[in-house]
């Protein structure tokens, strides 16, 4: 069947030789399945998932938006490439030619869930270096914004903000989107599949195309039921349909008879009952085995999906690798969290120095053997000798150094003093907010508790859980950390939350609970790092032995509750704002860590609190979610107090 017209095909051609009909729809089926590469997972040692990634209710789907980068006006020439991060997936553009008006024309469908992520990031990036693509400018687009637009929305233009200059603008990207309806959706996926067989492009199909591609697909139904469907569709009985007519056909019968119960590009069963993820399924794995310009998956930042050849060859000789959580042992070099705000994975940032002498220490017998000759003793002094160092004036000069190395993770402007302000790097470091930066979820509802600092939070429903997920010290027990003077059998199957905080993050802590502080309590101990690569070791426990001072506080809500403050590498000092006695109010200011990263946890009594799903579900999966002061942590459900809870449902990223 080669480029010829559909009007001078007959009936009689699908009675032609047995031989010649298996070898066309032969043909066929290797076409539907040329494009099954695409869907390997970028990362090793995973097995394929479906596009849609998981079931969805009928309540849960937005929409499929079809979202196309066109080009971009830059402020110099280079080779650039574009990426889209939306959720946990990345995408990402070919390499533009060396020019400052890069054309690109790539497009993506994403999936859009009404309580899913919703806000996509895109990335540009000069690729002008071998090791290290350098990202130059982004912008934030909220895809919910075009769901109330027509198909044929016209061309949007984005200014492309720089990283390293908070408003500044460094170029211009040009995109449409638009957002189908499932039943557009169902045509638009029809058409596709229908055009396969539409060699000479002229939009009218004959019976002996469209039974061809029927018979490709391998469904008996189908096959027996095609020549119904051709003859309902050719009203004027001329032997030749228009593919606008089948696709609307065709997706009418989806909906009330399924066609395809398997999917022709992948070969996965699609189940019969369930017509909602078919159609995802159909249409973004079709989507992505077919057509010139569709962007690269398969990437979960758009650093990853940016990086030059010398990483991929340090990924493949393991040096490095992306994964989403950490395994035991954290062999992980590149921690990924996920952004509770955004619904997006980010990258934490560790120079690989660091990376490979914490390796070298917490992850060897031979390197912990070490901290017993002396090494511990030297962690403390070195953490001494630097918060002198910090505190002394001279220090402010890399206040500036700081800023650029986390330029895109600290807003200056929500600090309540200039930058002029701090005469030492450690008052920077100590730095308040302006009032009002971080909103408390449901202030005046005690019965709902929130997250204690900004930081990478892992959430347990008992302290067992935390051991199997994240903690893998052999030692580590509620017990242990607490201290017998604050630890009760109520807290020994309670709830653990674990808040660590980087050297970027807002350094002062905030009550997570209204209550009234019944004690303090120190123990000393040592200074390793609260790196998830130490928590995670097997030779030491960093909870129970590193420097902490535990405060209990009573509450009305959620009985007793336990806030342990960690010291750790680098951070001598813990300074609290608060008393023995004093009545708080949860999102009060508790204290502040001087320089370096540190880490709050938070022990509840034994079912007294629901955490929310979603901190739950990522912890199980080893993965930290980056919360801000005053998001909501969970809710009580302690006997005796009040079961009707307030809708905080719209308070989750603390609004």
């Amino acid at each position: 069947m080669g480029h010829r017209n559909s009007k001078h095909e007959s009936y009689d051609e699908s009675t032609d030789g047995s031989s010649s009909e298996t070898s066309r729809v032969q043909r066929l089926r290797q076409r539907l399945h040329r494009h099954r590469r695409h869907f390997r997972r970028y990362r090793r040692g995973t097995k394929s998932d479906s596009p849609a990634g998981k079931l969805l209710k009928e309540g849960d789907f937005a929409g499929i938006a079809l979202l196309r980068i066109i080009g971009a006006e830059m402020s110099f020439k280079d080779k650039w490439l574009a990426c889209v991060t939306l959720g946990e997936q990345t995408f990402r553009t070919a390499i533009s030619d060396h020019t400052d008006q890069p054309i690109w024309n790539s497009e993506k469908k994403l999936l859009l869930e009404k309580n899913g992520a919703h806000s996509a990031r895109i990335s540009v990036f000069e690729t002008n270096r071998m090791s290290k693509n350098n990202l130059v400018g982004f912008c934030e687009i909220d895809l919910y914004d075009f769901l109330t637009q027509d198909s044929d929305s016209d061309v949007e233009v984005y200014d492309l903000l720089q990283i390293s200059s908070p408003g500044g603008v460094v170029g211009k990207i040009s995109l449409s989107c638009f957002i189908e309806d499932p039943l557009e959706t169902e045509k638009s996926f029809a058409r596709r599949i229908l055009s396969i067989v539409d060699y000479n492009e002229d939009g009218h199909l004959s019976y002996s195309e469209f039974s061809n591609l029927i018979d490709a697909f391998g469904n008996l139904l189908a096959a027996n039921k095609k020549e119904d469907l051709f003859k309902a569709a050719d009203e004027n009985g001329d032997g030749v349909v228009s593919v606008d007519e089948l696709a609307m056909l065709l997706a009418v019968e989806q909906e009330k008879d399924p066609l395809l119960t398997c999917c022709p590009v992948c070969g996965e069963i699609l189940p019969v009952s369930d017509r909602l993820n078919s159609m995802i399924h159909l249409t973004l794995c079709f989507d992505e085995g077919t057509g010139s310009q569709v962007m690269t998956g398969g990437f979960l930042t758009d650093k990853q999906a940016a990086n030059g050849w010398m990483f991929k060859l340090s990924e493949w000789g393991h040096f490095s690798s992306y994964e989403v959580g950490l395994r035991s042992g954290s062999s992980a070099s590149h921690i990924l969290v996920f952004d509770r705000k955004t619904r997006r994975l980010v990258e934490e940032i560790i120079d690989s120095k660091i990376i490979l002498s914490m390796r070298a220490i917490y992850q060897s017998k031979v390197g912990l053997g070490l901290m017993d000759t002396g090494v511990k003793e030297l962690l403390l002094s070195l953490s001494e000798k630097q918060g002198r160092k910090m505190d002394a004036v001279e220090s402010a000069k890399d206040i500036p150094k700081f800023l650029d190395l986390f330029q895109d993770q600290i807003n200056i402007y929500e600090i309540k003093y200039p930058l002029e302000h701090f005469k030492t790097f450690n008052e920077f470091f100590i730095r308040e907010l302006k009032p009002g930066s971080r909103p408390i979820t449901n202030l005046e509802c005690d019965n709902v508790a929130v997250c204690a600092a900004d930081s990478r939070l892992t959430a347990f429903r008992t302290a067992t859980d935390s051991m199997r997920f994240w903690v893998k010290g052999r030692k580590f027990s509620v017990k242990g950390l607490l201290g017998t003077e604050v630890c009760s059998d109520a807290f020994i199957d309670g709830s653990l939350v674990i808040f660590r905080l980087a050297p970027q993050d807002y350094h002062r802590f905030h009550f997570p609970v209204s209550g009234r502080i019944e004690k303090f309590v120190d123990i000393p101990g040592c200074l390793y790092t609260v790196n998830p690569i130490a928590v995670n070791s097997k030779y030491c426990n960093v909870f129970t032995e590193n420097k902490r001072v535990v405060s209990l506080i009573s509450t009305e809500d959620f009985g007793k509750v336990a806030f342990v403050a960690i010291g750790a590498t680098m951070v001598g000092s813990i300074t609290f704002l608060r008393k023995d006695g004093d009545y708080v109010k949860k999102g009060d200011e508790f204290g502040y860590f001087s320089f370096g990263g540190s880490t709050v946890i938070c022990v509840f009594e034994k079912d007294t609190i629901k955490i929310d799903d979603d901190l739950v579900e990522n912890s199980e999966r080893s993965l930290e979610t980056l919360v801000s002061v005053g998001m909501k942590l969970g809710v009580s459900i302690k006997e005796g107090t009040c079961t009707e809870f307030p809708n905080v449902e719209s308070c989750v990223i603390g609004e």
